[in-house]
């Protein structure tokens, strides 16, 4: 039996870093995400990103903006912002073009998640839109309730909303399967 030379895995070896919008390291992620918003929506995404001000993605504003660094290069990231006294807002979830597939944006949102637990939140919600089904798909499988009706076509709705209620098990520590 003849073996084919496998290429070596990519390193599981992730940083999470909590950091501001003007660290240079979100860069890249807020290019991605608004030649994302751009292409799928054929506006410029420049107002969707500025829609918050930056200060709502800190702590004491009761944010978060992290990134997942790989060999010290931002690979995914995401944040939260405050919506009300116990919900957090799930914004700006990404992951670098070239690292797409290898579950970064479900370790992404597991960490917010315990980052909202951890401040007090107890509910999340986000919104997602309607030309995003990874998006869509992501929040499914990782157990947010949509609030809307999933038989409908996306375009007719607009923003499809999600929740999430956080429990316990966000507290935990950071498991090394995600």
């Amino acid at each position: 039996m003849t073996s084919v030379a496998q290429p070596p895995p990519p390193s599981t070896e992730l940083t999470v870093v909590h950091v501001t919008v003007a660290d240079p390291r979100v860069e890249p992620l807020l290019r991605e995400l608004g030649d994302e918003y751009s292409s799928r929506y054929g506006k410029d995404a420049n107002a969707e990103l500025a829609r918050y001000p930056d200060e709502e993605f800190t702590a004491p504003h009761g944010g978060v903006l992290l990134l997942l660094l790989e060999r010290g290069e931002p690979v995914a990231g995401g944040a939260f912002r405050r919506y009300d006294e116990t919900t957090a807002e799930l914004k700006r979830i990404w992951t670098h073009s070239a690292h797409r597939r290898r579950g970064l944006a479900r370790r992404v949102v597991a960490e917010l998640e315990r980052e909202a637990s951890a401040r007090g939140y107890r509910r999340i919600y986000l919104t997602t839109g309607p030309r995003q089904p990874e998006a869509r798909g992501l929040y499914l499988v990782t157990g947010y309730i949509p609030l809307f009706d999933t038989e409908a076509d996306p375009e007719t709705i607009g923003p499809l909303p999600f929740e999430k209620h956080l429990t316990a098990e966000a507290d935990t520590p950071r498991s090394a399967g995600l």
